[in-house]
């Protein structure tokens, strides 16, 4: 997505402050600030998700959180764009939070509206839902997906690129059977260690760093990361 920004805006430079598995006040606290300091004319926020997966989660009050984000962000003049939720009705346990996903979701319209802001529209992105978009955790998006969500960035921004469908081989069919004995693999590698960080307190992002701190030009022969 940068280097597609890269093509059309002169001196252009960008920056990555995002750690995974920060909710909503860590990153008011540890991102906004010096994200802010940079004096960018675009932010990106990829932020709430990890607030909904919390048991009990309020789908309004996690939007609220939200907007004071989005206001923190633009209050000097930045466009500030962020991200509704996917539709998660095909993914094995987080299928139960879909309508929470849902409510959270018809609140962020408004929060662009009222903020003149930019919200992507995942939700409604139903290609997302296919497994080869996904990280084998299944909370995370995959390379494919990466790849369709900075499309849809940049066509929500209204900027022109030459991003096209990437057409990853199609995974086999899978018996019932064997489907179960994934889900079974899936709950002892990815889901049962990230119900003991949630227990304990711990984050998978822990002991990250921000990837690229500073705002920096994009080097043509080196994608982003």
């Amino acid at each position: 997505m940068a280097e597609e920004l890269s093509k059309s805006v002169d001196g252009f430079a960008y920056a990555n402050l995002a750690i995974r598995g920060r909710l909503l006040e860590q990153i008011r606290v540890e991102q906004a600030e010096a994200a802010l300091a940079l004096k960018p004319d675009l932010i990106s926020v990829s932020a709430g998700g990890n607030n909904m997966l919390r048991p009990g989660a309020g789908p309004d009050s996690v939007a609220a959180d939200l907007e004071s984000l989005v206001q923190m962000l633009g209050r000097d003049g930045a466009t500030v764009l962020f991200f509704n939720g996917p539709d998660i009705g095909k993914t094995p346990v987080l299928r139960q939070i879909r309508g929470r996903v849902g409510i959270y979701n018809s609140n962020l319209a408004g929060i662009a509206t009222r903020n003149e802001a930019v919200v992507v529209d995942l939700w409604n992105a139903k290609h997302l839902q296919e497994p080869h978009m996904w990280a084998p955790d299944r909370l995370h998006f995959s390379p494919v997906g990466h790849h369709e969500i900075a499309m849809l960035v940049l066509d929500s921004l209204g900027v022109d690129h030459s991003l096209a469908h990437l057409e990853p081989e199609p995974l086999p069919h899978k018996s019932w059977r064997s489907a179960r004995a994934d889900d079974i693999t899936w709950a002892r590698q990815h889901l049962g260690p990230w119900v003991v960080r949630r227990l304990t307190g711990k984050s998978s992002g822990d002991l990250l760093s921000p990837k690229r701190p500073d705002a920096v030009p994009i080097r043509t022969d080196q994608r982003p990361s």
